[in-house]
């Protein structure tokens, strides 16, 4: 059984800090754009974004950056359907784009995107904001805004809930557990 670590207040506490952060290292939202790595990034994202416009009286264009073709696991994981990739209307070139995804763990998914991001611009810099940095990581990358640290084995699951991503009702959450074994004729 999961064990809840974070609840919808939790999630909003840390959304609002990841907001205040992001205004103070870069001074002001002038040239912020936020974009959301599908699926759990983009609602975040948006939630940044109303927390800046709320403090700054400024709307900070938000996206989202569809990074499926630039993954590295391609060829071992069954096909992914395309997510839609929603660059602003102002381009991002120039601009600090902040990457926000839901959790940091390899850094294969944010290499990913850093690629994807090379193909419809150049932003002056890039920063990330997640949610949860679970460690682990494979590759050099570490977030600059960071909800909440979650020190995990690697053999526990993070599962993140967003009440705009459910279906049954749910409210926000962040989980952590281990994944049932698999059964004969299952695929874990």
């Amino acid at each position: 059984m999961p064990a809840e670590v974070l609840d919808a207040r939790d999630i909003a506490r840390a959304l609002t800090r990841i907001s205040h952060e992001i205004l103070e290292r870069n001074k002001g939202a002038g040239d912020l754009v936020l974009l959301g790595i599908p699926r759990r990034g983009v609602p975040l994202a948006h939630r940044i974004a109303d927390r800046i416009s709320a403090v700054e009286e400024y709307d900070v264009p938000v996206g989202s950056l569809d990074i499926t073709m630039y993954r590295d696991d391609l060829r071992m994981k069954p096909a992914r359907t395309l997510l839609p990739t929603e660059i602003p209307a102002g381009g991002i070139d120039g601009k600090v784009v902040v990457l926000v995804d839901d959790v940091l763990f390899s850094g294969r998914t944010i290499r990913a995107a850093l690629d994807a991001l090379s193909d419809v611009g150049r932003p002056r810099a890039v920063q990330l904001a997640v949610l949860v940095d679970r460690g682990h990581r494979e590759l050099p990358i570490r977030a600059d805004f960071v909800g909440k640290n979650l020190p995990t084995s690697l053999a526990e699951r993070v599962s993140v809930r967003l009440a705009e991503l459910e279906d049954d009702g749910s409210v926000d959450s962040v989980a952590i557990g281990v994944p049932a074994p698999a059964t004969k004729g299952e695929s874990a």
